[in-house]
């Protein structure tokens, strides 16, 4: 997995490339920890992204958390076998999926 992040005043987007699986999802995470602060839009950007597991929604969960009552968070330009997952675990209402 590959990340690459663009911040453009409080508005940060996080591209991901690759998996985000149990092997990748703490790099995010760590990601997320650090980079969030003064953030009030996070844009994940899965156009590359390749395949989600549980414990990557855990970590987009987790980034969840921390935006709430800090601003919005959303993710981009998703495949259909990513929205899938998206949609069948109910993440969707959880993360808007644009």
């Amino acid at each position: 997995m590959t990340i690459t992040k663009k911040q453009e005043g409080t508005k940060l987007t996080i591209a991901i490339k690759g998996e985000l699986n149990t092997n990748t999802a703490p790099e995010l995470e760590k990601e997320f920890e650090t980079c969030l602060d003064g953030i009030t839009s996070l844009v994940i950007d899965a156009q590359k992204m390749d395949y989600i597991s549980s414990m990557g929604l855990r970590a987009l969960f987790g980034a969840a958390e921390i935006m709430q009552g800090n601003g919005d968070i959303c993710v981009i330009n998703a495949n259909d076998d990513v929205r899938n997952v998206f949609e069948v675990t109910g993440f969707v209402d959880i993360i808007a999926i644009k």
